[in-house]
């Protein structure tokens, strides 16, 4: 079981590790300034995919908590991030992603009983100040829209990464299926506002067919499948903080085959966010669902709180799988 978890963790590391490669293949292989054309083509194809794969639909209330999740892990944040990678100088958008861990943390203590401690603010601060010492480059004044954007796509992923583990998954579904129902969810909520901003689709080539099929494929099905998987297994800090390897990924594929150089500045920053990273991954363990539900009904009977559906609590649903040293991983 313990030589396992390491694996678990390598496994979900893969996911931002691939969403590090974004950048590089947007600009060499897609065509410009489609930034919600390619959120369409990253979500709805990949969900479609999942969807023949699981063969599993979604029953009762899962309904709308895949929409739910869907738009805040999916519809909401492809448009917020390229709408603020368009718009804020010098990589602010990722500074302001990499404070992730720290969103989470709060999230998580609100909506799931896990309080933060001390070290996981400290090394979500450190995990920020490395990420922007890699990506942040001169500057002139910040947009304000794009840096609402930033940050509502930073909270909007963090809602999703600790609603995803609150309410687990339903019996009989399994992360295949869950990461499907949100995909093709968020990708249906993107159709409609990429043909009002952006018009028909562009013509493509075959460079581009390639580049959207990675971007469909490995880069968003096995990436989000990856992801969705650790978020059951894991704590949602523990993911989260896994989230500054996509900025490192991309400084360095900018280094390796787009011939950008590195800083010694820009080096001590990817060992302060990877220190912060691995520091995260220590000691942490997943808070049994059980005490999930818990600590949300205790939540609820405080004074003032008005008493909680079932549903809510996740009576409705499956726990995520948690490792038996008898069976192993489910």
């Amino acid at each position: 079981m313990a030589s396992s978890r390491p694996a678990l963790i390598a496994l979900t590391a893969l996911a931002p590790v691939s969403w590090g490669t974004t950048y590089a293949v947007t600009t060499e292989f897609l065509p410009a300034d489609r930034p919600l054309f390619t959120g369409l083509m990253r979500a709805l194809p990949a969900g479609l995919l999942l969807l023949a794969l699981a063969r599993v639909l979604p029953r009762g209330a899962w309904w709308w908590k895949s929409a739910v999740l869907g738009a805040l892990n999916i519809g909401a944040f492809f448009p917020l991030l390229f709408l603020s990678a368009y718009r804020l100088p010098g990589g602010m958008a990722a500074v302001v992603g990499s404070a992730g861990p720290l969103f989470v943390a709060g999230l998580a203590a609100l909506l799931l009983g896990q309080r933060p401690a001390p070290r996981t603010l400290l090394t979500g601060a450190v995990a920020a100040f490395g990420v922007s010492l890699v990506v942040l480059r001169a500057a002139g004044a910040l947009d304000a829209l794009g840096l609402l954007a930033a940050l509502a796509a930073t909270v909007s992923m963090s809602a999703g990464t600790v609603l995803t583990q609150r309410w687990g998954r339903p019996a009989g579904a399994g992360p295949l299926a869950l990461t499907g129902w949100q995909l093709t969810a968020g990708g249906l909520l993107i159709a409609p506002l990429a043909f009002l901003v952006e018009g028909a689709p562009p013509a493509l080539d075959g460079r581009a067919a390639g580049g959207y099929l990675y971007l469909a494929v490995a880069n968003t099905a096995v990436a989000y499948w990856l992801w969705f998987r650790g978020i059951g297994r894991l704590t949602a800090t523990q993911v989260t903080f896994l989230g500054p390897l996509s900025p490192l990924t991309a400084a360095v594929v900018g280094w390796a085959a787009l011939g950008q150089a590195l800083t010694p500045v820009q080096l001590v920053g990817m060992g302060l966010a990877f220190g912060a990273t691995v520091a995260g991954q220590i000691g942490a363990r997943p808070t049994p669902p059980r005490q999930v539900a818990a600590a949300v009904r205790k939540r609820a009977e405080r004074p003032g709180h008005p008493p909680l559906p079932l549903d809510a609590l996740g009576a409705d649903r499956e726990p995520f799988p948690v490792r038996r040293a008898s069976t192993g991983e489910r």
